[in-house]
């Protein structure tokens, strides 16, 4: 790997089309649903009669018996010699087999539904997770500029208290406190730059790229601004999630899929009727035959027209039907019901959980509307304290706690509207990842 470092600048449509072109879990849902393509061609080809194709070719062969004409005289040693060669050709099809094929046929289809509604929410999901902690890395980084700029601010602030501790107008322990302030402000920003690597590097993993890439995000103030309705109906979200999730589509045609494997592992049950076509012929290349010391050649015609002239046919119906199998039939038709009403309980589990998480998402995204208002106002009044408090501070009428006390509620103000706002734009996307309704690109 090397060691340089390559830098990219990236917006959060550039890490969502990154991450769906190198994520590991869209390939494999992408995989799955080629084989399953592979295996509705295969159910197809059931229906259509299977064709074998035979020859052999003897160039020579050699053989060695005796034979006995008369009891009084002793058997002859006969030395035979020949070349032949044959054609077979054989085709067979299936007429009945207790509706297993179309089972067959009727199961893999439905998987391959299954497997196209898998692909399209893994790739949802890739969507969501890389938007997530995109706005994860923003609002680190700009909770990291809050701390960097409070850290200014103490120090300016370090700095005043100083020259006025020289000129006798503020007393050691305020030039100690202040000290402490700037220290305590400096672990916050290496903090926050810690918090703001770590979600970065989480990103990156996201993406799946180089891990020594420095990336610098573009902000994304429309999307920050998109808000919903304050009160999102729950009844008409879920109502859209029932339409539009593709795990629940494919969890719906999975259990379809398993009703048919029912049916299929029942075929055993009946007889079952192929109707065979056979065509062959056969040629000799020579033959002679040696005993008692004379030999024998036979001619035969050109093996071109033994072939031609020497085809056979033969049409037959086979009718096989298993009368006891050890139970094994029975055995396949029970563990296909256990599995059938397993994913059934699957199916209803996710739209009961479906209900669950959009109940939960309403509330947190109307928590967050609140949340930022909140902030808003908590904001322009800790500004007011602040800047007010400060001008006493200076002017020695007021202490030391007032004034930390007053950056402090104005540090954590700043930091809670960012984390507000961030987090109205992560419920949204948990809103539109609960109903199935993120846009692909």
């Amino acid at each position: 790997m090397s060691t340089e470092m390559k830098e990219k600048t990236l917006s959060l449509g550039n890490c969502i089309e990154i991450a769906l072109n190198n994520a590991t879990s869209a390939k494999k849902a992408n995989y799955t649903l080629k084989l399953q393509g592979a295996d509705v061609l295969r159910s197809y080809s059931n229906f259509l009669p299977k064709i074998s194709f035979s020859t052999s070719f003897i160039p020579y062969s050699l053989s060695n018996s005796y034979i006995q004409y008369d009891p009084s005289i002793p058997p002859f040693k006969v030395k035979t010699e020949n070349g032949s060669v044959n054609l077979n050709i054989t085709t067979s099809l299936n007429l009945f087999n207790g509706f297993g094929d179309y089972a067959s046929l009727q199961s893999a289809l439905n998987k391959e539904r299954a497997a196209d509604y898998t692909l399209s929410r893994a790739l949802q999901t890739i969507v969501y997770d890389v938007t997530q902690y995109y706005y994860q890395v923003l609002l680190n980084r700009e909770l990291l500029e809050i701390a960097q700029e409070n850290l200014l601010s103490v120090k300016d602030q370090l700095t005043l208290t100083d020259r006025q501790f020289q000129i006798g107008l503020k007393s050691m322990t305020d030039r100690y406190q202040q000290q402490a302030a700037a220290a305590e402000s400096g672990l916050a920003v290496i903090q926050a730059e810690t918090r703001m690597r770590r979600s970065m590097l989480e990103l990156l993993r996201r993406l799946q790229i180089d891990p020594l890439t420095r990336i610098t995000l573009q902000p994304a103030p429309n999307e920050l601004n998109v808000a919903l309705s304050s009160k999102p109906d729950v009844d008409s979200l879920l109502t859209s999630a029932l339409e539009l999730r593709g795990d629940l589509k494919s969890k719906g045609f999975e259990t379809k899929a398993a009703k048919w494997q029912i049916t299929q592992s029942r075929a055993p049950w009946y007889p079952r009727l192929d109707l065979t076509v056979n065509a062959s012929t056969g040629g000799t290349q020579f033959l002679r035959e040696t005993y008692g010391g004379y030999t024998t050649e036979y001619s035969y015609p050109a093996l071109s027209d033994q072939l031609r002239n020497s085809m056979g046919y033969s049409v037959g119906m086979n009718l096989s039907w298993t009368i006891f199998d050890g139970f094994q039939t029975r055995y396949n038709v029970e563990s296909a019901k256990i599995n059938h009403l397993n994913q059934k309980l699957d199916y209803e589990d996710l739209k009961n959980n479906i209900a669950i998480d959009l109940q939960l998402a309403v509330n947190d995204y109307t928590s967050a509307l609140t949340q930022i208002e909140k902030s808003k106002v908590s904001l322009t009044a800790s500004q007011s304290a602040f800047t007010d408090i400060k001008r006493k501070y200076e002017l020695g009428a007021t202490g030391f706690v007032e004034l930390s006390s007053a950056r402090a509620a104005l540090f954590n103000a700043r930091s809670n509207l960012s984390q507000a706002t961030y987090n109205l734009a992560l419920q949204k996307s948990v809103l539109e990842f609960a109903t199935g309704s993120i846009p692909l690109p």
